[in-house]
């Protein structure tokens, strides 16, 4: 009891670091901008740059605030249930990522047999948004997703970069990533898989990730109670 109580408190010390770190970079990056960039008498070009770079930045800070305030959320518990049809979430998730995922040259496949748990209908979309967008985005180039809905839950596989054993659990954890953060266009925060295991907790779920066996990539499983 007191080795879990230990990892519970270290894992909640991570978390604020982190989060206090990933809010903190982006004000820090565009204080920068605002007194450097535009020192001075810039000309209209160079105000166009700060500008985008302002409106980037600000949208990086959005998009971490509202995951934030979703894994909030989600950790509350839920307050109400209705039936949700995950085999039409998982359509809407797919088609919300076609175009991204054409971009990046990963075929998206989908297998959406009939799958209705009671829940919140909002947070199981994020849910299935979440694992689909982390598998188009942490894929290879030819790179594949197929996510699969049926009466043994959510299962999304994806071709990819090779995932160590012992990393594997870490990536539920806020902030975790793979890679180094670059901040490049598109990156996340790193708040996706956690959301996705906050979510599938407060539905009485469990999320669970694999290593594949070849070509790299992982296997993710969310199991509900009534589909064991």
């Amino acid at each position: 009891m007191l080795g879990r109580m230990e990892r519970l408190v270290s894992a909640q010390q991570r978390f604020s670091a982190n989060a206090a770190h990933e809010l903190r970079t982006p004000v820090a990056v565009q204080r920068a901008a605002a007194e450097i960039g535009l020192a001075g008498e810039p000309d209209p070009e160079r105000v166009a740059r700060i500008r985008a770079k302002l409106i980037d930045v600000a949208d990086t800070s959005e998009k971490i605030i509202e995951g934030l305030l979703l894994l909030a959320a989600s950790d509350q518990g839920l307050t109400e249930r209705r039936p949700v049809a995950l085999h039409e979430a998982a359509r809407r998730a797919a088609n919300a990522l076609a175009a991204e995922a054409a971009e990046r040259g990963v075929t998206v496949a989908v297998d959406a047999r009939p799958l209705t748990v009671p829940g919140d209908a909002v947070l199981l979309d994020r849910l299935l948004h979440n694992l689909l967008a982390n598998a188009v985005r942490h894929n290879v180039p030819d790179g594949r997703v197929e996510v699969r809905t049926g009466p043994d839950g959510i299962e999304v596989t994806n071709t990819g970069p090779v995932v160590p054993d012992t990393t594997v659990p870490l990536l539920f954890e806020p902030f975790r990533r793979l890679t180094e953060r670059t901040h490049a266009a598109g990156e996340g925060a790193g708040l996706g898989l956690s959301i996705v295991d906050s979510v599938a907790r407060a539905h009485g779920a469990t999320a669970t990730a694999t290593a594949n066996a070849k070509g790299g990539g992982l296997t993710i499983r969310v199991r509900f109670d009534a589909n064991p």
